[in-house]
């Protein structure tokens, strides 16, 4: 399989650099970054951090090495993800896109490309949270009428709140109980508020290199179920980009998702 990463300056760009240079049968070709940075034209090896080159240049335009690839891996920017969409669409190169932040609006897009192309939109490429969203959605269908609080941890560069893994986790407890998660979603508390009832509420802490975190609470009557993630890294992530990479490569058109490529 041929690879572009795009954004291999990131702090998930590197390591999926890292670890597709490592896997047997997978070759990076390019590395795709902003216009203007001072890293273009070098190896990607050097731009990721690798203490090694590995022969791919990394470029700032994507429809100068799209057609050497068969997958795309894009965890960059929304910008950058919409462009790295178009490009895959119009070369028909399959993409896996792991960036958040994007509107209905955009999201929509990906579906709408999945009738040319195979495409993965995937907020969270991690397996054991994968694991986790089963056991919420579990949880979600058995606990009854509880109130379910979302929090999401992250670094203090992250740009958009709630994470895309805590919105996945509120459409699932929300699908669970049959209402819609843009009636019932509450996004932080501020001087009176109180909680009304089948609300689902998020809350988003910013701070310091965490990695990821996230807990949903299933709070009864003298009871509390709290079902966590702790991330130690943004490997298990950058792995299943790969993962995910290897799994779409020779499927056909279609949109397909990160539990496809775990099973679950």
């Amino acid at each position: 399989m041929k690879l572009i990463v795009v954004g291999p300056r990131g702090k998930m760009g590197k390591f999926i650099t890292e670890i597709a240079s490592q896997r047997e049968g997978i070759e990076i070709v390019a590395g795709v970054g902003p216009v203007g940075r001072d890293y273009i034209g070098k190896d990607i090896g050097e731009v990721a951090m690798l203490g090694k080159t590995i022969g791919a240049p990394v470029v700032d335009d994507l429809e100068s090495v799209i057609d050497n690839c068969d997958v795309i891996i894009d965890f960059s920017t929304v910008e950058m993800g919409m462009r790295s969409l178009a490009a895959a669409r119009a070369h028909g190169k399959a993409l896996i896109c792991g960036s958040t932040g994007f509107t209905p609006d955009q999201v929509k897009e990906f579906h709408d490309a999945a009738a040319d192309i195979p495409v993965m939109l995937a907020a969270n490429t991690s397996k054991l949270v994968n694991i986790m969203f089963k056991l919420i959605q579990e949880a979600a269908e058995l606990s009854g009428d509880v109130d379910v609080e979302i929090l999401d941890m992250h670094d203090n560069t992250k740009l958009d709140a709630p994470s895309g893994t805590a919105k996945e986790i509120g459409e699932i407890v929300a699908d669970a109980r049959g209402v819609s998660l843009e009636e019932e979603a509450v996004y932080g508390r501020c001087g009176v508020s109180p909680r009304r009832h089948g609300n689902i509420g998020f809350h988003s802490l910013r701070g310091g290199d965490i990695p990821s975190s996230h807990t949903t609470y299933f709070v009864g009557t003298s009871e509390r179920l709290e079902i966590t993630h702790h991330s130690g890294s943004f490997k298990s992530f950058a792995a299943g980009a790969v993962d995910a990479a290897e799994f779409i490569q020779d499927k056909p058109k279609g949109f397909y998702t990160i539990k496809e490529v775990f099973g679950l």
